[in-house]
This record gives C-alpha cells, sequence and structure tokens, in this order.
C-alpha cells in the first residue's frame, strides 16, 4: 500500500484519459507543485454529497499549459493505474489517503469483441465527424482507450471503474456506444425533419 496525495473532484478520471485542470486553491497548487518537482503521481478520486469515493484513479501531470503570477496553474493530466482507498490519512495541506492497487483478472474479451467495439467506435465518429484517433486494437485496457474517448456520466465512469474483468468491461463500453450512436442518430433526424416544415412526421 502507498499514501498518495488525492485530488478528489467532481468527476471520473479512467486510465488513458486525458484531462485539463485549472489548480487555484493553495492546497492543491501544494499537491501539484510536489508532483512536478518528484515526479510523482496523485490520486482523482470522486467526491459529491456523499463523499469521497473507495475507488480513484493515479493521474500524473503531462503538460502545464500556463502558470499565472499567483500560483494558479493550467495543467493536462493523463490518467495511470486504478486503486482502492483503504484509508483517508492526514497531516497534509492536501487531502491524501492509504492506497491499494485495483487491478483486473485474468478475463480478457474475444477478439471478435474487440472488433465489434471498434466497428462501434469508428460508426460513432462517423456519425458525429469527429477527428478523435482510434485506439489500437492491441491497446491493454482497450474498454478505457474507448471510453476515455466518449463523453459520459460520472455514474457509469464509476461503474467501468470498479469493474475487474476486460471482457465484462468491453461489452458494457460497446452497449453504451450503440446507445451514443443511436442519439445522434434521433437528433439528427428530427433536427432534419424540424428544419423541413417545422413539424416531426408520425408516419
Amino acid at each position: 500500500m502507498a499514501d498518495i496525495g488525492l485530488f478528489p473532484l467532481p468527476l471520473v478520471l479512467l486510465p488513458s484519459e486525458q484531462l485539463p485542470l485549472h489548480i487555484f486553491e493553495e492546497r492543491y497548487q501544494d499537491l501539484i507543485g510536489e508532483c512536478l518537482e518528484n515526479d510523482q503521481e496523485f490520486g482523482v478520486v470522486y467526491s459529491d454529497d456523499g463523499g469521497i469515493r473507495d475507488v480513484g484513479t493515479r493521474a500524473a501531470v503531462v503538460e502545464v499549459l500556463n502558470r499565472f503570477d499567483d500560483g494558479r496553474m493550467n495543467i493536462l493530466v493523463e490518467g495511470s493505474e486504478r486503486f482502492r482507498l483503504v484509508e483517508l490519512t492526514s497531516g497534509r495541506s492536501f487531502q491524501t489517503g492509504r492506497t491499494a492497487p485495483l487491478r483486473d483478472e485474468d478475463d480478457p474479451p474475444k477478439a471478435g469483441s474487440v472488433d465489434h467495439a471498434l466497428e462501434l467506435f469508428a460508426r460513432l465518429r462517423e456519425l458525429t465527424g469527429s477527428e478523435v484517433e482510434m485506439p489500437p486494437a492491441d491497446s491493454p485496457q482497450l474498454s478505457y482507450a474507448l471510453a476515455a474517448r466518449v463523453e459520459l456520466d460520472a455514474e457509469v465512469k464509476l461503474e467501468l471503474l470498479h469493474e475487474v474483468s476486460e471482457r465484462v468491461r468491453l461489452d458494457r463500453v460497446s452497449e453504451l456506444l450503440v446507445g451514443a450512436a443511436r442519439s445522434v442518430e434521433r437528433h439528427r433526424l428530427a433536427a432534419e425533419r424540424a428544419a423541413s416544415n417545422g413539424k416531426v412526421d408520425l408516419g
């Protein structure tokens, strides 16, 4: 187990996902400054009115985008390994916690599931006109690589974060991609019909 600095946020960071952060509170300036100086990671944990969740993601600063005279900074971070939060600890200006790695079981997806998920993601890219890169098929955790490229609710991302089977997780991501594509198609169809005569054809 290891003690790491924690950054509680009302969002979930997935492994391989990149996230821009604006660091303005002094305690988090301390945390990020220490991580930059010592080339260390910190933990991103989801927090809301219900408190801090027990699973999070280690994050590394991949780029400092801006530094301001008052100590604020804009940074880009990337998620790496997941962890289970064993207990919260104190003694620093920022929140800390004792953590243990959260590792996947030996339950890989079938080749057909990988191809299917990539086809669904390609279809969604086409529908939205997105230029986001396709992840390679041999990504060690393809489910996270795909999910990190799609806008998902925090609760859904928490579900993916907790799941320790890549097979189950990739199937779930495929379901989410199907739902996202259907949503895009419905909105496009409604917009086209509304633009034609201001009415929706029920026939």
